[in-house]
């Protein structure tokens, strides 16, 4: 079985690791653990998709596992099924109480065992593909303005821990108002898909990120960037949406240009995530100030 989800079981008990493990084995890539602490370190160490997790062990118990697993950013989220024993009741509605998604009472049933995981496992999906379709603009199918501050905060930081440098492209489409009245939506539309072929085309490295910041509007993160490599790119951009070949319905090809903006902070500048952006949208409008279809890069010194 393909790209299979990874469970982790903690149970203080070597048969019924063996045991969930024949069950559950064929369907899914299991990795086992005795005891909480051993479970947390496999947590960080394979992130599973799902837990398995024993209410008795002897370190600590299954609920202070889910206590520290809640404190550890990358491993709150994924989703617990407490074991308990039949006579504990109370152990039960202490585990749905505390966020569990499920428990498994002992001794169990092989059947119900594999129908609890695969309907977690099942929502667990469902609940992702929601999440990825809501990080996406429809129109562009590029990342949205929500998925763009998601990763520009997670690059913000690692740039500021790892003392790197980090650029901002803030482009817009010239014009793109006039275009709309000329040629119709739809073709405002064609003509706002068509920037994802020309970032892909000049966006070459995986952390490259380009979202539609809104309406004609699309920024790109580049980290790992000066200022310099931001401007080559960016001039890379503006030329390939120049040269750009959009085609109407009745077989007339239109063409639009592009103006951008760059911002670039250094890992010892003094700058908020909020002017890192602004400086770009600032150079952005310098670039349409001064004619259209360029790029400039912000500097403190310039006016509006």
């Amino acid at each position: 079985m393909c790209n299979r989800s990874t469970l982790l079981i903690c149970d203080d008990s070597v048969s019924m690791l063996m045991e969930l493990t024949d069950i559950l084995g064929s369907d899914y890539k299991i990795i086992t653990a005795k005891d909480g602490s051993s479970a947390l370190e496999m947590v960080k160490q394979a992130s599973p998709e799902l837990i398995l997790l024993d209410v008795l062990m002897p370190d600590m118990s299954g609920f202070d596992v889910f206590a520290k697993l809640k404190k550890y950013e990358s491993a709150r989220d994924i989703p617990v099924i407490f074991m308990t024993e039949l006579e504990k009741i109370g152990d039960e509605e202490h585990a749905l109480s505390v966020g569990a998604v499920d428990f498994i009472t002992k001794p169990f049933t092989p059947a119900v065992v594999k129908l609890r995981i695969g309907l977690q496992i099942k929502i667990l999906h469902q609940m992702r593909t929601i999440e990825r379709l809501s990080m996406l603009d429809h129109l562009t199918e590029l990342p949205n303005r929500r998925n763009f501050e998601k990763r520009l905060s997670e690059e913000w930081n690692r740039s500021t821990r790892d003392k790197t440098t980090i650029s901002a492209l803030v482009m817009d489409i010239d014009n793109f108002k006039s275009y709309n009245d000329t040629y119709g939506h739809q073709q405002g539309d064609k003509a706002l898909r068509s920037i994802k072929t020309v970032f892909n085309k000049s966006l070459r490295r995986p952390a490259d990120f380009a979202a539609r910041w809104g309406g004609e509007e699309f920024i790109v993160l580049l980290s790992d960037t000066s200022a310099e490599g931001a401007e080559i790119v960016a001039e890379q951009i503006r030329t390939l949406f120049e040269k750009l070949e959009i085609l109407c319905d009745n077989g007339t090809i239109t063409k639009v240009t592009m103006s951008i903006g760059i911002n670039t902070r250094k890992h010892n500048d003094e700058m908020t995530l909020d002017e890192f952006v602004s400086g770009a949208d600032m150079a952005l409008f310098q670039a349409k100030k001064s004619g259209k279809n360029k790029v400039c890069i912000y500097n403190k010194t310039q006016t509006t």
